[in-house]
């Protein structure tokens, strides 16, 4: 396959698996790398190239959004932007080697949380509540964990939020998309100041994930949860699997 179809391809199932579930990046940075690209610019490249959808996302929910657990979303999003610059920056500081060693443990991290997380978030609930407080310290750790990285962050917020006692599901989806773009556009500014992304991969990349997250829309009023939830851990599970065999074996 020529260079230009496979970022295409990567991002249209990345942008499809963002909208179903969830996951995304475990379409588009293996084929980065496939390219040639080291992980840590891949991973740059990634996140810039999947930055629309999630922008697109936030700006659709815009009016839903008000305060989470009884922190104004403005606070939180100011939190969350300076953590993924933060987050952003440390990514560029950390040698690609060193990196390559990293990047397994950050998706087998993900693939746990993908797995599990929204069975823990529901057995915590039941047990700890978190306040205010705590939530702004979770929201800076997401923040840099989503500049930094981003893979499963989407689902760890989830679990985070649904500490917040009294507050539906429903309620918390939009500041949960909102901090995921912003954490998102923060690390894409750091990482295009910095040179860390490859726009001939990123562009093809981006156009193949804003249809994939059209068509994924679609798909997911149709397709029953099992397939989805299925196909997102077999994605990445062996995406997962893949990267320690490369770091380690």
């Amino acid at each position: 396959m020529s260079p230009l179809p496979l970022p295409f391809a990567a991002g249209m199932i990345g942008g499809a698996m963002n909208a179903l579930a969830g996951g995304g990046t475990f379409a588009t940075l293996p084929a980065l790398i496939a390219l040639g690209l080291p992980a840590n610019v891949a991973n740059a490249t990634s996140n810039v190239a999947l930055m629309p959808g999630a922008a697109t996302s936030a700006w659709a929910v815009r009016d839903e959004l008000g305060p989470v657990g009884g922190v104004d979303w403005r606070l939180l999003a100011g939190v969350t932007f300076a953590a993924g610059l933060v987050g952003s920056v440390l990514l560029v500081a950390t040698p690609t080697h060193a990196f390559d060693l990293i990047i397994p443990w950050l998706l087998l991290f993900a693939f746990v949380v993908i797995a599990f997380g929204k069975r823990a978030a529901a057995a915590l609930h039941a047990r700890v509540g978190i306040g205010r407080r705590t939530l702004v310290v979770a929201q800076a750790l997401l923040g840099i964990y989503g500049g930094y990285f981003g893979g499963g962050v989407g689902l760890m917020t989830t679990a985070v939020y649904g500490l917040l006692a009294g507050v539906s599901p429903r309620a918390l989806f939009a500041p949960r998309v909102t901090m995921l773009a912003v954490a998102n556009a923060a690390a894409a500014i750091i990482f295009v100041a910095f040179g860390l992304v490859r726009w001939a991969a990123c562009l093809p990349m981006l156009a193949g994930a804003v249809i994939g997250g059209w068509v994924g829309a679609r798909l997911g009023r149709r397709l029953p949860a099992p397939a989805v939830r299925g196909w997102t851990l077999f994605v990445t599970g062996a995406t997962t699997a893949i990267f320690f065999a490369r770091a380690y074996g």
